[in-house]
């Protein structure tokens, strides 16, 4: 009987000891998310905030590693600004890639036990890192509305798996913190609008002080390059006279006038409608004209322009802005250009009257200046006021002898009679001619041709008079009658006529063509900010390489490069020059690959092909988007011969027709006898083998004697003999991806005979 009242108190003292787990904790669930709050109550920055939520997560859940990232919506991308760990530098990833993309876009937490197992596990980060990643927890950060703003994550948690009760503590503490961040991020918000806008009434205020158009045009220039945080900007202004928009300035230019019809290209559309245009991506846009890129070797990758409005509504010009640091324009660049645009409109019309006003002036007196005859003006009260250069000369006299002068104290004794002339047109109001007159100067007679004309004002009033002598010398009626007979538009007309390049040309010339190999593959995982800088980059070093041998950049087609060589001006050795190009190419890439993996970051490998022919050169395109480029049956074989790359593991193939105008020696060998798609004659084509070091190809002399014996009894049908010759090219290098591939025809061969038709020849079926 003592045993029957035992049990019960047994199972008392194991549930009452759940219970006392659970209430634990409970208070210490509530006494963290209580920390939580705190903490992030005492700091007042959102680095700080991001800094202390992710230590406190990755302590709490016995992580390695934690990240917070954040949604960019402007580039639709998520950024992490801290991380623990080795990794100290900003990070973004597309939000929709990954299993921070995944968490994103869905919503939903994971728990990830084996990382590497997961198809949504993105490795690039890892490699570029070193660190290895085991296991994920990732939540959503939501606001209250249920907005998800961006994930938090732990990685590799440090004594045994993550749970549920993890997933749960991870979810409630960014929830708690989310209010701070919310705040910290609006404070952060707010300190930069406020920044701006003491920004931008300093600049406002400091530009349109400025009267001087050419200086006003510099400084908004130079402004809006710096707000934006941009490369370059132009303002184009309005010319009614001719119906074109010009400017006088581009940033990062030296200081020339553009002058374009104002209704065409980007510039012309935005002022035309007067709609704003913001392009990302400019070569993907078929209204970007290429062509001031390949003039100037700028390389535009993203357009915002606005158009300049004044207070009347009506369009004035157009403010255009390239390639912004840091990903395409967003739509606040757009109200902020708007803004300052609107504030600087009025001081620009200013500007451009006192530039019209000083236009005319400086016209007027260029012509006085510029003219043979002497031109003398005199004010209401009979002064002179102007004397030109031609007027001193003809008169022999320096500017203080004859300027604020009375008319009566210069035009006396024998020249009298002058200025009685004056004095009856000052009266009539009417012209006078006076042919062959007379004049004193000094002991000297000048024979002249004199016209006295009354100056009158805007509204009919007298200002004045004015006094053109003609000289009519020997020597001047000897030039003006030389004059009558010699058409002086002739010339004009010649030179006009022999500088328009109406239509095209047959030129001799060698194409290159070169591509990035996994391009889509390096998209994914750089995102879009990452994808321009490395093209960017990678276009930099290899459009050098082109220039260096007087190469012509044709175009850029996405990540590949096309450029002529014999194109506008032919040399001797085109072909070689071409070929010494891709060779400089792959060893300018191997230098960049070798700092890249030393940052972590991936290589990147490109396949090049060149071609011989004859081809047209000239302007290609409609009315509205001219370029220079060259087209032909000679351009397409150095596409397929690049693409063709991929298949022969190669980087360099080289038509026959390139390969007989070589004039220098280098490592080569004939690979094949091809019929590209499209095509039916066969064409043979050569591998480049001079960018190889002893460690990228050891033995190469000796593999290239291998593979001429091995291609000449393959061509004799000795299969089993020829593929002995490719196996001892695979001996010396294992990565021979060509002799690998001879190899497998070796054994297709032996055992499916093509007869004694068989010429050798391999069609190739893809582009």
């Amino acid at each position: 009987m003592d045993a029957i009242p035992a049990a019960p108190a047994r199972k008392k003292s194991v549930v009452e000891g759940t219970t006392t787990t659970d209430a634990r904790r409970r208070l210490r669930h509530a006494e963290l998310l209580l920390e939580v709050t705190r903490r992030m109550a005492g700091y007042g920055t959102l680095d700080e905030v991001l800094n202390a939520l992710v230590e406190m997560t990755t302590n709490e859940l016995n992580a390695e590693r934690g990240s917070l990232f954040l949604n960019d919506p402007d580039t639709n991308e998520l950024y992490s600004r801290v991380a623990q760990g080795n990794i100290q530098r900003e990070i973004r990833i597309l939000n929709s890639s990954g299993v921070a993309g995944h968490v994103f876009t869905s919503a939903q937490a994971l728990i990830i036990h084996d990382a590497y197992a997961d198809d949504r596990f993105n490795r690039s980060i890892d490699e570029q890192t070193g660190f290895t990643t085991r296991s994920i927890l990732c939540v959503p950060i939501k606001t209250v509305k249920g907005e998800v703003i961006g994930v938090a994550q732990t990685l590799n948690k440090r004594n045994g798996k993550f749970t549920k009760q993890d997933l749960l503590m991870l979810e409630a503490m960014t929830s708690q913190g989310t209010l701070a961040l919310q705040s910290a991020q609006f404070i952060e918000r707010m300190q930069a609008i406020r920044r701006q806008e003491m920004e931008f009434i300093d600049v406002v205020s400091e530009v349109t002080a400025d009267i001087k158009l050419g200086s006003l045009l510099q400084k908004v220039m130079g402004e809006a390059t710096r707000l934006l945080n941009a490369e370059r900007s132009t303002l184009f202004l309005n010319d009614e006279k001719t119906s074109e928009l010009w400017s006088e300035v581009g940033q990062g230019l030296e200081s020339v006038q553009i002058r374009l019809p104002n209704h065409l290209g980007i510039a012309g559309a935005v002022f035309s409608s007067g709609k704003a245009i913001n392009i990302p991506y400019a070569y993907a846009d078929l209204r970007f004209n290429p062509a001031f890129d390949k003039k100037t070797g700028f390389f535009t990758r993203s357009i915002l322009c606005v158009p300049i409005v004044n207070k009347h509504g009506k369009v004035i010009g157009v403010t255009q802005v390239l390639n912004r640091r840091g990903g395409p324009f967003t739509s606040e660049d757009e109200s902020r250009l708007r803004a300052f645009t609107a504030q600087i409109s009025i001081a620009l019309e200013n500007a451009k009257l006192f530039a019209d006003v000083q236009a005319m002036k400086n016209y007027n007196e260029a012509m006085l200046e510029s003219m043979s005859n002497g031109v003398i003006t005199l004010d209401d009260a009979e002064r002179i006021a102007t004397c030109n250069a031609a007027g001193l000369r003809l008169l022999k006299l320096h500017p203080t002898q004859i300027l604020h002068k009375p008319a009566a104290d210069f035009f006396a004794g024998d020249n009298a009679w002058v200025l009685d002339k004056l004095k009856r047109v000052a009266e009539t109001q009417n012209s006078e001619l006076l042919m062959d007159a007379e004049l004193a100067i000094g002991d000297e007679k000048l024979s002249a041709n004199l016209t006295f004309q009354p100056l009158l004002s805007a509204e009919g009033k007298r200002i004045g008079s004015m006094l053109l002598l003609e000289n009519i010398s020997n020597e001047k009626r000897l030039k003006s009658t030389m004059s009558r007979y010699m058409d002086p538009g002739i010339a004009d007309q010649m030179l006009t006529s022999g500088a328009e390049a109406l239509g095209g040309k047959s030129v001799n010339a060698t194409i290159l063509f070169s591509d990035v190999r996994s391009f889509t593959t390096i998209t994914e995982q750089l995102g879009a900010q990452g994808t321009v800088a490395l093209l960017n980059e990678y276009f930099t070093l290899m459009v050098d390489c082109i220039q260096r041998e007087e190469g012509m950049l044709d175009k850029f087609i996405g990540d590949a490069i096309m450029a002529a060589f014999g194109i506008p001006v032919g040399h001797d050795d085109d072909a070689d020059r071409a070929v010494r190009t891709a060779v400089a190419m792959l060893r300018t890439l191997t230098a960049w690959n070798l700092q890249r993996t030393n940052e972590g970051k991936m290589a990147v490998d490109i396949g090049i092909g060149l071609n011989t022919d004859n081809v047209v050169s000239g302007n290609i395109g409609s009315k509205k988007r001219m370029d220079y480029t060259v087209i032909g049956d000679g351009v397409n074989l150095a596409a397929r011969l690049e693409s063709a790359c991929k298949q022969y593991g190669a980087h360099i193939l080289i038509s026959e027709f390139t390969q007989k105008l070589l004039h220098g020696t280098y490592y080569s060998r004939e690979l094949d006898l091809v019929v590209v798609k499209g095509k039916t004659k066969p064409v043979a084509i050569y591998e480049i083998l001079d960018y190889h070091s002893d460690e990228t190809y050891p033995q190469l002399t000796d593999a290239l004697r291998l593979f001429k014996a091995g291609l000449m009894k393959y061509r004799k049908q000795e299969w089993q003999a020829a593929m002995v010759e490719f196996q001892e090219v695979l001996d010396l290098n294992d990565h021979d991806k060509a002799a690998q591939l001879y190899v497998e025809r070796c054994k297709h061969f032996i055992a499916n005979p093509p007869g004694k038709d068989w010429d050798g020849v391999w069609v190739m079926e893809s582009k």
